[in-house]
């Protein structure tokens, strides 16, 4: 009797043990988001096409072998005004090999007046929230202004959740290869 209590304890130790297991064990890929919200630092960018203001499709993939700085913005943001002047800066002083993708998630309100107002001359992709799977969903921006450094891997190498200056905007994107 006692070697049954015994290996009946012993078996559902094993059972609690395994259990505990596979709830600790995420499935791969599926732990990319930090402790602030958003996508891991070090994690692939998850590729996706959105249309531009002006009509043309854009896909991140469009855009592989050069550093991509991938910010999200709102036109009702006052952070995010605040850092578009110096966004416009760095875009006409960056070079060939970086692209800054601006994507709107409020394109509901006048993004395109904003734009005119502001002089801005980089690709503004429109991320609408009725869409069927949001970008800023994809990845998992909590808060907006959120930029996204991406090397030319396709790699994330640094992600602010505020808004930048011209000199933080400088200093990521050079860490990258």
């Amino acid at each position: 009797m006692l070697k049954k209590i015994i290996a009946s304890v012993v078996l559902l130790s094993l059972i609690t043990v395994a259990i505990v297991q596979a709830m600790d064990n995420k499935p791969e890929g599926h732990d990319d988001k930090d402790s602030i919200g958003g996508l891991k630092v070090g994690a692939k960018a998850p590729d996706f096409t959105l249309e531009t203001l002006e009509g043309k499709q854009v896909s991140l993939s469009d855009y592989k072998g050069k550093k991509v700085m991938l910010n999200f913005w709102a036109t009702w943001c006052p952070p995010c005004k605040k850092e578009m002047p110096d966004m416009e800066k760095y875009s006409n002083q960056a070079g060939e090999d970086v692209v800054i993708l601006a994507v709107n998630i409020d394109p509901e309100n006048d993004v395109q007046a904003f734009i005119n107002e502001n002089g801005i001359t980089f690709d503004i992709p429109l991320d609408s929230q009725s869409a069927k799977r949001p970008v800023n969903e994809l990845y998992k921006v909590m808060a907006i202004p959120t930029t996204y450094f991406i090397d030319s891997d396709g790699i994330i190498r640094n992600k602010v959740v505020k808004a930048m200056q011209l000199n933080d905007m400088v200093q990521s994107i050079n860490t990258m290869k």
